[in-house]
């Protein structure tokens, strides 16, 4: 990961260089400028606004009681739209308006959400070397840490009780509640 990560930022300001060269060329120095500029601007106000609209609809589920997953999620893709757009260069540009568009998030949270579940299906968790939560194929844990077996009730010095009057001993079989002490 750390090696990707510096493969990127290696590779954009290259691309950025090799874009602006080639643009340049094309329409002349200031109006690439200009376009530089301008998408800056334009791109932030258009961060801001979707930013209002993903703020006003998070308070919503939040008064309804429910995770605001989605609108947290398309806030953290536009505060990068907004760096994306900031950023002098028409490769992060591209990369900052891609994210404004409402499709290009939904499909952005539908592959994180399917990568979450699968990775959420593979977590173990090992204590003193024996495996006490796995995940199960919809995501809910499983517990392995149960220990089961029959119980008899004691009084409270530990001793079995007498025979009732019927004869019979006490209860024996799983605990349930309301049922003695093991």
């Amino acid at each position: 990961m750390p090696l990707l990560i510096l493969a990127i930022l290696l590779a954009v300001p290259l691309i950025e260089v090799g874009l602006f060269i080639e643009v340049g060329d094309a329409i002349g120095l200031w109006p690439t400028l200009a376009t530089a500029i301008l998408t800056a601007v334009v791109g932030i106000w258009l961060v801001r606004l979707q930013g209002f609209a993903v703020v006003t609809q998070a308070r919503q589920q939040l008064d309804r009681g429910e995770v605001p997953a989605r609108e947290m999620f398309d806030g953290i893709c536009l505060a990068i739209a907004g760096a994306m757009l900031l950023l002098p260069g028409f490769a992060t540009d591209t990369l900052g308006v891609l994210l404004l568009l409402p499709p290009v998030r939904g499909w952005l949270f539908r592959r994180s959400r399917i990568r979450a579940e699968k990775m959420r299906m593979r977590t173990r968790v090992y204590r003193d070397g024996e495996e006490v939560h796995r995940s199960g194929p919809h995501g809910q844990p499983q517990r392995s840490d149960t220990i089961e077996g029959d119980w008899v009730q004691v009084d409270s010095q530990g001793e079995l009780p007498a025979n009732d009057q019927n004869g019979d001993r006490p209860p024996k079989g799983p605990r349930t509640p309301g049922h003695g002490s093991a």
